[in-house]
């Protein structure tokens, strides 16, 4: 006896690569399964310097756990700098996932659209969040005017140097995201089509 086909449910959840989630702001083009591109040196060392990062605060954290479990207290210091790069690789995270393409975005709404009308949307939401990104990078500037007289209390960072993050963050994702914006004008909308719908094949039995 055939397998029956079955619609999966979970066709109406945002998409990824796998089907579930699917990375923002992906034109049609970019779905098409392709080689990974070989990451260039400053790509690498920019890996490379988040990962250090990661690790730093894992390692810090750690290091604090120890210190509480061990003698009952903890060294203020290292939490601090633990916080310091936590805030860190959020926004230095922010921008590999944006360069990358893998931050989370709902396309619910998206996937039953195609042509023109998917094209239109897609532009509105890029405007609307280059807008967003805009007004994170202003919000960004203020917040590190208002700190640079300010120390932090355990290590007397600069709390210019921290909060910086934030506005560099914002720069380099309008960057990103309006080099994605000239590529979405230029895309034909013809290219703009509904994604194929999953579908659950049940094994036969006997």
């Amino acid at each position: 006896m055939g397998g029956r086909r079955l619609p999966i449910l979970l066709s109406f959840l945002p998409r990824t690569h796998y089907g579930v989630f699917m990375a923002h702001d992906v034109s049609p083009a970019e779905t098409r399964t392709a080689p990974v591109p070989k990451s260039s040196p400053f790509e690498f060392a920019f890996e490379i310097f988040c990962a250090a990062i990661f690790l730093g605060m894992i390692g810090l954290v750690f290091y604090n756990a120890f210190l509480r479990y061990a003698f009952g207290s903890s060294f203020a210091p290292s939490e601090e700098w633990a916080r310091f790069l936590f805030i860190y690789i959020t926004f230095f995270g922010s921008i590999e996932a944006f360069y990358r393409k893998k931050h989370i975005a709902v396309d619910m709404f998206v996937s039953l659209i195609s042509g023109a009308t998917r094209k239109t949307v897609d532009i509105v939401a890029s405007l609307l969040g280059l807008g967003a990104l805009a007004l994170l990078l202003w919000g960004g500037v203020v917040l590190v005017q208002q700190t640079v007289d300010t120390n932090s209390v355990a290590t007397g960072v600069n709390m210019a140097f921290i909060n910086g993050t934030l506005p560099i963050m914002a720069l380099a994702a309008i960057v990103i995201r309006g080099r994605d914006f000239i590529r979405l004008l230029r895309t034909p909308a013809s290219e703009f089509v509904k994604p194929d719908k999953d579908e659950f094949v049940m094994p036969d039995k006997g």
